[in-house]
């Protein structure tokens, strides 16, 4: 499939970042994009609603739903994937980009936070994906896409943010288990992650401010790597963990500075993300 035209597309948390940089390359091939989020009004540090974002993508080509969801909440997810549905015809793919971080030790963890982060990854994720599956499967090309790491089980990856690093692997475990489950149903699930840090919210505050966004790649790096794998036969390719610049590099594409934040950085200056 050379693009996306007239697909439909669920994706959880695209009102900023990463998730609505996904729906804008999408929106240009004049995909539908369901924009499933919980900002509905501005927040005072972080710009971007729903609205805004389904403003963003109809001036992209593509038709927009915003719908106020919280994943947390199962009536609210299962309401959401129904009107989507009954919207736009259907429901062809589906992208996990709802997460939540804190990159806290065990004594620092408190449960509150531990429990938003179980929920919204990897509860959040199960839930989602449970619910659009029976609309995925009447799709000629099923594809969900988890925004979560290769399973990369060395300790260090545990041992400053143990909390952390259960809730987005099991965002992962759920690539491994789904793509087996629903193989021969030809519903792909493939987990993407970057190669280093996106200059997103998460960076922002939660990995090291200015100077780490300085040293990263745009959010576009991933959203260009997603297109190319929701392209692909769901049949063909399911129950991978993709970094996004080797998915770059099967489709041609290896010079990437026009991705960084500092085009005139050396590449060797950019930070690694977290779990490669």
């Amino acid at each position: 499939m050379s693009d996306l035209r007239g697909k439909t597309l669920f994706i959880s948390g695209g009102s900023r970042g990463i998730g609505k940089a996904i729906a804008l390359r999408c929106a240009r091939d004049g995909a539908n994009v369901v924009i499933a989020a919980k900002t509905a009004e501005p927040h005072p540090k972080l710009p971007g609603t729903i609205y805004t974002a389904a403003e963003e993508i109809e001036q992209a080509g593509g038709q927009a739903l915003p719908l106020v969801v919280d994943i947390r909440h199962e009536d609210q997810v299962t309401a959401a994937v129904e009107q989507a549905a009954a919207h736009f015809g259907g429901i062809d793919m589906l992208v996990n980009n709802a997460s939540a971080i804190s990159l806290t030790g065990t004594l620092e963890t408190e449960m509150k936070r531990y429990d938003l982060m179980h929920q919204i990854n990897t509860r959040g994720t199960f839930l989602c994906s449970r619910e659009c599956i029976p609309h995925l499967k009447r799709s000629d090309n099923p594809h969900v896409l988890n925004l979560s790491p290769p399973l990369n089980f060395e300790p260090r990856w545990f041992a400053s943010h143990v909390a952390y690093t259960m809730a987005k692997y099991g965002m992962s475990l759920c690539v491994l288990g789904m793509a087996e489950e629903f193989r021969d149903q030809g519903v792909a699930f493939n987990a993407l992650w970057p190669r280093t840090t996106i200059a997103t919210a998460a960076v922002q505050f939660a990995l090291g401010g200015d100077e780490a966004m300085q040293h990263s790649r745009r959010p576009e790096i991933m959203a260009d790597a997603a297109h190319a794998i929701l392209c692909r036969d769901s049949r063909e390719c399911t129950g991978n963990f993709f970094i996004d610049d080797e998915v770059l590099a099967a489709e041609g594409i290896t010079d990437l500075r026009s991705y960084q934040v500092d085009p005139a950085l050396d590449p060797a200056e950019l930070l690694p993300d977290l779990f490669v």
